[in-house]
């Protein structure tokens, strides 16, 4: 029980570098800038040259 307690305060001196709502709208907009990405190269393969 000692080093779970010894953990929790460890983790307490350590605070997230940001708000951790923010690392959700950071991975979302990751995920849409790659979806979009996709989404550019829909129609690439029926092109001819």
């Amino acid at each position: 029980m000692s080093s779970l307690v010894r953990y929790a305060a460890e983790e307490a001196e350590h605070p997230l570098p940001m708000d951790p709502i923010l690392y959700g709208v950071v991975a979302m907009a990751a995920l849409l800038f790659l979806l979009l990405a996709t989404y550019a190269f829909r129609s690439v393969h029926t092109r001819r040259r």
